[in-house]
């Protein structure tokens, strides 16, 4: 997939890539329709239904990650819910053993997310990875998702890089494309975000399961 010895920087995304996508999913697929439908007083089904269409409407915007527009929207207080839920976060398997390994070869790490600033605060109370990272850069510090160009100039901006000696990881193949066209040489995807859910068998990207076959890899 790539030679350490060509890396200097490693680009990492957080929900879905270092923590297991289940937590996110049944937050916004099945806790908060469920207090939707609760607090509107409406069937399941049509509070899914709505979340659903409103979600399509701004995928891959800023708006579908940032938790007051849903809040807004929903009448939820969103920020309350994560943090009420924030001990389901689960860590994907072998981070550790990989940031650590990383760390020791003295590649630079950052953490960049499109997850909103209360989401990234309630995720990292549960499981810290903070102390690994040079860098976290949520996408809300730049207005722009990471499935837009603007994020990429503003992240090598703010923290300069160099492209062709970085690799990005991350399960978004919409991000990783849009990387990609940035002009990042090394791209990485995840066969099982969720961990409740199939692995996925055909990806865009080079794809692991687990981080610990970048470690194998290069030894």
């Amino acid at each position: 997939m790539f030679d350490w010895q060509d890396i200097d920087t490693v680009l990492l995304d957080m929900d879905g890539t270092l923590l297991d996508l289940a937590y996110d999913n049944h937050f916004w697929l099945e806790h908060i329709p469920t207090l939707y439908a609760h607090t509107q007083n409406l069937p399941i089904m049509e509070a899914r239904d709505f979340i659903q269409t409103a979600m399509a409407a701004v995928a891959g915007k800023l708006d579908w990650y940032c938790i007051d527009y849903w809040s807004n929207l929903l009448e939820i207080d969103i920020s309350h819910q994560t943090q009420m839920t924030s001990s389901q976060v689960a860590l994907r398997p072998f981070v550790h053993e990989f940031l650590s390994y990383a760390k020791s070869l003295s590649k630079r790490l950052l953490l960049v997310t499109n997850a909103h600033h209360h989401v990234l605060s309630a995720k990292m109370s549960a499981i810290e990875l903070r102390p690994y990272f040079d860098a976290v850069v949520t996408s809300h510090d730049y207005g722009s998702a990471k499935e837009s160009e603007r994020f990429w100039q503003q992240l090598q901006r703010h923290h300069p890089f160099n492209p062709q000696s970085t690799v990005l990881i991350d399960d978004n193949e919409e991000v990783l494309y849009a990387a990609e066209r940035y002009g990042i040489a090394h791209t990485i995807t995840l066969r099982q975000p969720d961990s409740k859910q199939v692995a996925r068998l055909c990806t865009r990207y080079a794809a692991i399961h687990h981080f610990d076959e970048l470690i194998h890899s290069a030894q």
